[in-house]
This record gives structure tokens, C-alpha cells and sequence, in this order.
């Protein structure tokens, strides 16, 4: 027996209001389910009507309403039994609390939510709709694994319950996957998901099911089309393909007006009007939850670098890359000290412990990452030592990916990576910090010294055999130093302060003529 029917009002009117969500009309909904809450008496209606009232308000993204929708949806549920209407209200509920900036409270309710639909014995296509709404709540908080199992969850279950495989395509979870790789110098990563996203948008609009898909997919495969446009790819579309038509299709959903807002930069940017794309930029607000705080700032980025203004671009594309990395960093910590000590759940212990691991090495070249730097930097400074940082970016990267492939791209910081390494003296760190640029430490060190293992670095990469690795590009790096001077709790903001000096010490490096 699946959730409503044991519900004994107004289940008519209920389903009326659901059909109204999944077509991203969430204010008609609203008006439909107050309606329901000021007439009946029935608690299991009442539960089901502020559950999905809830949804409503998170999808119209009215932030101010809701604790008061999370509480009164809570108070309805609490003495309920099934376990479904407890596992839907913490997905939204999780949905809710990112919104809000509260990632404890998140995580919470994403444990909640996907220990209480899994315990649902007979699952219907409300239960699928509860697992589509928390893969939307793990997408949003960057647990991709999570959301693509959970969304698979939610199809299969659908399919056995009749509701379309395309209903719940989900494009957003991947799209938010191939921003997040952008945001962190990952664009190959990125493009690669993008074009495996057009490819499923194809497949629709060829097998004629586009027409089955929901407003708020249509709007995501547009910004996804648009995103890959803004990254250099042509792409082939039809008139129902077209990224600037598909945009339009989000209803009321307040994601889906970010996207638009978002996505018209893209379009300018593609069509080679930059300067367009950053005016756009000055003037559109998007919440910070939606693609991401660095999206904003990498697409500034990307339109300055169309515009010939390569060192603002550049700027703005550190100031993605920390944005991603704080977001990131913020994440890590609420869920490896957090919440793996606060719930008794065994197999998310064994999780957490697996990512700290991976969080603290990058993949591609096996250095340490930011944030096993900053902990580094952090334990020599506890220690009294006075540490310089340098700040490494490499030159002619850019020509090595257009003339090579990315492939190449990855072995050329790969070989850098072992160059860096094999110069630096004993005490010394190397890490990478993202993209093509890397962070030594020099501890226990002053500012002439630094100059001289800059000199090291310099040369042994320019004197690599780039040649036979990708003829007719050769590989340099600049270098910037900077001390970071403070202690104790000021270490932190003197770490910051000390990068950005040594950002700008790097870029002047950059421009200084070369000896030939």
C-alpha cells in the first residue's frame, strides 16, 4: 500500500497540486495546498500538504519562509509511522538548510532522509520522488557519487511505479559536477560531462521524449549547452536544441531563472561579445548556492580573457578557484569532524575516513593539495620557523592544451610536479594548488634564499627536454615570493594576504622581458 492511500481527503487535490511541482508551476501548488491545510482534518493529508508545501517554497526559493514551512511540515510528520513522509520532509529539509548556509544542519538531514526512504517497504512513485528530491539536495552540497546513485534510485523506482525514465533525467547533478571541475582548473574534466550531457539531449530530441522532460531538465540542458559554448565548443543544434530557447522553459523554480541569468553570459561570451558578458555579470543576481560562488567569478574570467584582458582574467580566475577551494574546504570539515562523530552509522565513518584521504593529495601529479599546504604551513608556523611561500605558474601551458590536447597538458604538470621536486632542498613542501599553478614552503627562510630556489626552479624547467614531449611549446614558469608574517590566530588572514602578494609578485614576474 504506497503513501496516499492511506490518506482520506482531498488525495484528488493533493495529486493535482504534485502534477503542478513536477511542471515547475510551485506557486499555483502553493495556493492549491493552503487551501488543503485550511479545510481538512485528516492528518495524514495535513502531513502530506505541508510536506509539499515545503517543496514549494524551496523551488519559488522564498529563504524567508523556510523555518516556519520546516517546523509546522516537522510538527505534522513527528508521530507519523511511515517512514516516507520522515524521509521526503529531510530531503527538502536538507535542500533547505544548504540554502541557508547551514551545512551541519544539511548533512544531518541527508543521513536522516536517506536512512528513512530506504526503510520504506513499499515504494511508490511518491518514494521516488522523495530519492529525486534528496540526489537534488547531495548535487547542491557536491556529493556527485551520492546524487547519481540517488537519482537512480529514484528512476528505477519510478519506471516500476509508470512514471517515464526522462521525468527524471536530472541534467542539473551532472551539470553542477562539470561547473565544479571548471571552478578548479579541471576544463577538460569539465567539457567532457558537458558534451556527455548534450549527447542525452540529443538522444531526446532525436527519439521525440524532449517533449516528456520537465521544465526545470529543459532549463539545465540549456545552460549546460550554453556553459560548453562559453568554453570555445561549437556546437550543432536545432531550433528545440538551442541553449538561448531551452533557458526558458524553468517555470517559476528560482534555480532555473539563476541559470537563465547565467546562461545569457555564456551566450554572450560565445558569440564573442565579452564585454556584454561581464556588463551582464556587474548586474545579475543569482544565489551563491545554485551553480556555485565561483561561477560568476570564472565566467568573468573566461570574458576577460576573450577581451585580450589576460591579467584581470587571471584574477578572476583565482578568486573562482579560492572560492571553490573555501566552499570545498567548509564542506570537508563539517563532514569529517562533524557529522561522522555525531551519527552512529558505521558505513558513513568508513566514507568520511576514505575522503579525508583523498582530500589531501591531488590525483593528477600525486603532490600534496591546498589543503594539506594550509595544515603544513599552519604546524611550521606553530613551531616559531618565519615561512616563505612562492607562487609557481607555468608559461605557455595554454599553447601546450591548444596545440596538444589536454592529455598533453596533464603530462606536462605531471613532469613540472617531478622538476619542482627534485630541486627543492630537504625541508622544503611543494604542492599543487590548482590548474597549471603550484605553492612551494620554504621554512626557516628569508627573502634572497627564496630568490635562489626560485633561480633553481626556473631553470631546471626551462632546461627540460619539452621538445620531445610536445614539440614547438616550450614550458616555462614565474615565480613570486612573499613571507607570511603573523602567529596564533592571525595566521590565517596573514596566509591570505601573503598568497595575494605573492599572486601579484608572480604576474609581474609574467610580464618582465625575458633573457632570450
Amino acid at each position: 500500500m504506497g503513501w496516499l492511500d492511506q490518506v482520506g481527503d482531498q488525495v484528488d487535490t493533493l495529486k493535482r497540486a504534485r502534477g503542478l511541482q513536477e511542471s515547475s508551476r510551485s506557486a499555483e501548488a502553493y495556493r492549491i495546498l493552503s487551501g488543503v491545510l485550511a479545510t481538512t482534518t485528516d492528518r495524514y493529508a495535513r502531513a502530506d500538504a505541508l510536506v509539499q508545501r515545503l517543496s514549494a517554497v524551496v523551488n519559488l526559493g522564498r529563504t524567508a519562509e523556510y523555518t516556519r514551512a520546516i517546523e509546522e511540515a516537522t510538527s505534522a510528520v513527528r508521530d507519523l509511522t511511515e517512514p516516507y513522509p520522515h524521509g521526503h520532509l529531510h530531503a527538502l529539509a536538507a535542500l533547505a538548510a544548504h540554502h541557508q548556509g547551514a551545512l551541519d544542519r544539511c548533512v544531518m538531514h541527508l543521513v536522516r532522509a536517506a536512512r528513512a526512504l530506504g526503510a520504506v517497504e513499499d515504494p511508490d512513485r511518491d518514494t521516488a520522488w522523495g530519492w529525486h528530491d534528496l540526489a537534488m539536495a547531495y548535487s547542491y552540497l557536491s556529493f556527485h557519487g551520492y546524487a547519481l546513485g540517488a537519482i537512480e534510485r529514484a528512476r528505477q523506482l519510478g519506471l516500476a511505479a509508470g512514471i517515464p525514465a526522462e521525468t527524471f533525467a536530472a541534467p542539473g547533478i551532472r551539470l553542477r559536477n562539470a561547473v565544479a571541475l571548471d571552478h578548479t582548473g579541471d576544463s577538460d574534466g569539465c567539457l567532457r560531462v558537458l558534451r556527455d550531457v548534450a549527447s542525452d539531449l540529443e538522444q531526446f530530441l532525436h527519439t521525440g521524449q524532449a517533449g516528456r522532460l520537465r521544465p526545470s531538465s529543459l532549463a539545465a540542458y540549456g545552460y549546460a549547452a550554453a556553459r560548453q559554448a562559453a568554453l570555445g565548443d561549437r556546437l550543432e543544434v536545432g531550433t528545440d536544441g538551442a541553449p538561448a530557447r531551452l533557458l526558458c522553459h524553468g517555470g517559476d523554480s528560482a534555480r532555473a531563472r539563476d541559470m537563465l541569468q547565467l546562461g545569457e553570459v555564456c551566450l554572450a561570451i560565445a558569440a564573442d561579445r565579452p564585454i556584454e558578458a561581464v556588463t551582464r555579470l556587474d548586474t545579475v543576481q543569482v544565489s551563491t548556492e545554485t551553480l556555485g560562488a565561483a561561477e560568476p567569478e570564472r565566467l568573468r574570467s573566461i570574458a576577460l580573457g576573450r577581451a585580450g584582458e589576460h591579467v584581470a582574467a587571471h584574477r578572476a580566475d583565482r578568486r573562482a578557484f579560492r572560492l571553490a577551494a573555501h566552499r570545498n574546504d567548509r564542506l570537508r570539515d563539517v563532514y569529517i569532524d562533524g557529522i561522522a562523530a555525531r551519527i552512529d552509522h558505521e558505513e558513513m565513518r568508513r566514507e568520511a575516513a576514505r575522503f579525508e584521504g583523498e582530500a589531501l593529495t591531488d590525483p593528477l601529479t600525486g603532490l600534496p593539495n591546498r589543503r594539506r599546504l594550509e595544515r603544513y604551513i599552519a604546524a611550521v608556523m606553530a613551531q616559531g620557523k618565519r615561512v616563505v611561500i612562492g607562487v609557481c605558474d607555468l608559461d605557455g601551458f595554454k599553447a601546450v592544451n591548444t596545440y596538444h590536447g589536454h592529455h598533453s597538458g596533464d603530462l606536462v604538470l605531471q613532469r613540472v610536479a617531478g622538476v619542482v621536486n627534485r630541486v627543492m632542498r630537504r625541508d622544503d613542501f611543494v604542492a599543487r594548488y590548482g590548474g597549471d599553478e603550484f605553492v612551494v614552503v620554504l621554512p626557516g627562510t628569508d627573502m634572497a634564499e627564496a630568490e635562489e630556489v626560485a633561480r633553481r626552479i626556473k631553470s631546471a624547467v626551462r632546461t627540460e627536454d619539452w621538445e620531445s614531449l610536445v614539440p614547438g611549446t616550450p614550458v616555462g614558469v614565474s615565480i613570486g615570493f612573499a613571507e607570511v608574517a603573523a602567529t596564533g590566530p592571525d595566521v590565517p588572514d596573514a596566509l591570505s594576504l601573503a598568497f595575494e602578494t605573492a599572486d601579484r609578485e608572480m604576474l609581474r614576474a609574467k610580464t618582465r622581458p625575458r633573457a632570450s
